[in-house]
């Protein structure tokens, strides 16, 4: 499936992208914080779709694309961030 990619950057916990999409990748700062980044679909309480957890360090950005058409969320994609984590989501 051939789409236009987008990218939307976020700096605190909050929905990224509004509408139904497909996340394609994601490169993401830690600001020095350890945690989950959390993807649910549907808002805050939705179910979470992607998780995976960040360690304090290395302070560098880290890319990874997802394989194949991407993560397909159908209301919304709303992201979880810990304090001073930075992500820019590539959607589309």
């Amino acid at each position: 499936m051939q789409t236009d990619v987008k990218a939307v950057h976020l700096e605190a916990t909050g929905t990224a992208v509004p509408y139904r999409t497909r996340v394609r990748g994601y490169q993401f700062l830690t600001g020095g914080t350890a945690g989950d980044i959390i993807f649910r679909d549907g808002g805050s309480g939705g179910p979470i779709t992607l998780q995976f957890n960040i360690a304090v360090s290395p302070t560098n950005p880290l890319s990874f694309t997802i394989p194949g058409e991407g993560v397909l969320f159908s209301t919304d994609v709303h992201i979880t961030l810990p304090a001073n984590a930075k992500i820019t989501v590539f959607y589309g």
